[in-house]
């Protein structure tokens, strides 16, 4: 708006028909609350009247200047499901017209009141996903801006006529189930837009641009809705004044029905920091540069690669387990001969942290066995009455093997871990290799014999631009997928022998650098702060051998690391739609 401003203030005739287009554009937030967006919206947009009244008064003394300011706030629309907000926001609406009106007197030194007040917002107090948002205008008028911040809920924590709510406009999204409460408000947005210029702007939780949930929300937002991105914020930390709400990790995205030739990306150094703006040809859903296109779980790898499987998950109600060494130590006193029976565990955090715990690993045990070890038959009853008092029928159903963990996926040979979780202040997701003798949780994710190219490519900076872009997260913490991430990650097209080795000398001299630091977990290595320099340095070695597998010319930051992975990726599955369709004709 203020740039039209600039452009047109020198001409009479178009800023009084910019004036005119000002105070006829009707907004809606359909998620209002106490009317916050609605008021700053209003009082931003009387601040630019004043300066257009100015411009056109410019040398001429102001009479009854009444007549001259022509925004209020009935073309003001928001939708809120509790009673209290909604009176609120429409008495915080008069509230700022009658202090934007005493700006003017001020500023013009003529006397504005609007009393009798004869003009109001439409505050509706209800549901917005069960009401038509159109039903608010009057006949055929359309909303020029929709917008807002919707409520922060995960499914998880969504009550029952919430649910209901998401299954009502979602319905047509097959496994909408798992999607964030923000999303039925995208999807109630686009389709009201439809055939329309009208804009709509949303700050939502960063989730809805990470993970599983961007196949299942843009897809259906690209190919049901036609829907362009036309700016976006990247995840920074927002709090906002509503009652009890901490701060969260949010974006702003604005979309519309049609494309835009200018689109505007907001990049944040981290989640505290000031945007940084930047011109973008297009704006994909992972709200970084480039095509269109969404990332949907995977159940293999899209490259030629070893599988990456989930750990063992012992739902064992920590029966199976020993804390620390003193624990299992004081186990075996009584029960010396079940050490044969004793295994390390590591969780993601164990694993990360240094630390150390047992397990009780039963997979191979005879009943002439287990009935000679009464301390650990005792153990195993109780993991079978825990499954049996689960209402899950799965896990029920798992009391029929108490000896065994509920998800055993133990590999024969050495593997790399990677841990589920990882937090985003590391530049890279700690992976290491362990030994087939080390119990790994369903917290980690293995590779069996994975080999030291597969060690380096997935330990590079490479890697981890494709991580941040689009993994999941909980909070800003990376949540790592193998359906998602691994199975999607486009990989070196054709690596030389050459290019190849280097990479696989670049990650021994990781390994390396990370040996000359006995006792340091992966916590301490990988912390910023107290990064090891060899170890630094041995990651930057590695960086570049990486990138060379991929193009000769070095790439110059993470943002030109992403744009060339989603042009991979592209091509990839371009390919392979190339070659399933033969198959689908000779059906």
């Amino acid at each position: 708006m203020w740039d039209e401003f600039e452009k047109v203030k020198g001409d009479k005739n178009k800023l009084n028909k910019f004036h005119d287009k000002l105070a006829n554009l009707r907004f809606l937030d359909p998620a209002c609350g106490c009317g916050n967006f609605l008021v700053i919206t209003y009082r931003e947009l009387r601040t630019l009247e004043m300066r257009v009244i100015e411009a056109l008064m410019k040398g001429q003394q102001v009479v009854d200047v009444d007549t001259l300011v022509l925004l209020n706030v009935d073309r003001f629309y928001g939708i809120e499901i509790e009673e209290f907000p909604a009176q609120i926001a429409q008495v915080a609406m008069w509230l700022a017209d009658h202090q934007l009106n005493m700006q003017v007197s001020q500023r013009f030194g003529e006397y504005m009141v609007r009393v009798p007040l004869r003009k109001s917002a439409t505050i509706a107090n209800t549901n917005a996903l069960r009401v038509d948002w159109q039903s608010l205008l009057p006949s055929g008028e359309r909303y020029d801006y929709i917008l807002g911040n919707p409520p922060f809920l995960g499914h998880t924590w969504q009550n029952e006529e919430q649910k209901a709510d998401m299954h009502l406009v979602m319905s047509k999204i097959q496994g909408h189930g798992v999607l964030d409460f923000v999303t039925a408000w995208y999807v109630k947005a686009a389709e009201l837009i439809q055939g329309t210029t009208t804009k709509v702007g949303f700050v939502s939780t960063n989730s809805i641009s990470q993970g599983e949930q961007v196949g299942l929300l843009w897809n259906e937002l690209y190919h049901r809705y036609k829907i362009k991105i036309h700016f976006a914020h990247q995840t920074f930390r927002w709090n906002n004044e509503a009652r009890g709400n901490a701060a969260v990790h949010c974006v702003i995205i604005g979309f519309a029905n049609y494309d835009t030739a200018r689109k505007r990306l907001f990049t944040y150094e981290n989640i505290a920091a000031i945007p940084i703006e930047a011109s973008a040809s297009n704006i994909n859903p992972y709200l970084v540069e480039g095509q269109d296109l969404v990332i949907v779980n995977r159940s293999t790898p899209l490259c030629p690669l070893p599988r990456m499987v989930w750990g063992n998950k012992p739902t064992d109600g920590g029966h199976f387990l020993f804390e620390d060494n003193e624990t299992k130590e004081a186990f075996l006193v009584s029960e010396p001969k079940a050490a044969k029976w004793i295994r390390p565990f590591l969780s993601g955090g164990d694993f990360i942290n240094g630390r150390q715990r047992w397990c009780l690993w039963l997979k191979d045990i005879s009943p002439t066995e287990l009935n000679a070890l009464p301390r650990v038959k005792e153990r195993v009853d109780a993991v079978r009455r825990e499954r049996l008092a689960s209402k899950a029928d799965a896990t029920r159903k798992k009391a029929d093997t108490p000896t065994l963990f509920a998800q055993v996926a133990q590999p024969i040979s050495d593997y790399l871990a990677i841990p589920e979780v990882s937090s985003e202040r590391r530049k890279f997701i700690p992976i290491a290799y362990l030994s087939k003798e080390v119990i790994a949780s369903n917290k980690i994710q293995l590779i069996p014999s994975a080999s030291r190219y597969q060690f380096g490519i997935l330990t590079s900076m490479m890697h981890m631009a494709w991580v941040g872009s689009v993994c999941g997260r909980l909070k800003s913490d990376y949540s790592y997928s193998n359906t998602i991430v691994y199975n999607n990650y486009p990989w070196p097209e054709a690596p030389t022998a050459a290019h190849k080795a280097a990479v696989e000398a670049a990650a021994q001299g990781v390994l390396d650098a990370r040996a000359n630091h006995k006792g340091a977990s992966l916590a301490d290595l990988y912390d910023p702060l107290t990064m090891p320099p060899d170890l630094v340095k041995a990651h930057q070695v590695l960086d570049k051998a990486v990138d060379k597998c991929y193009r000769p010319a070095p790439f110059t930051s993470d943002a030109k690391r992403v744009e060339y992975l989603f042009e991979l990726y592209e091509k990839y599955t371009s390919g392979l739609l190339a070659q399933e369709k033969p198959k689908r004709k000779g059906k």
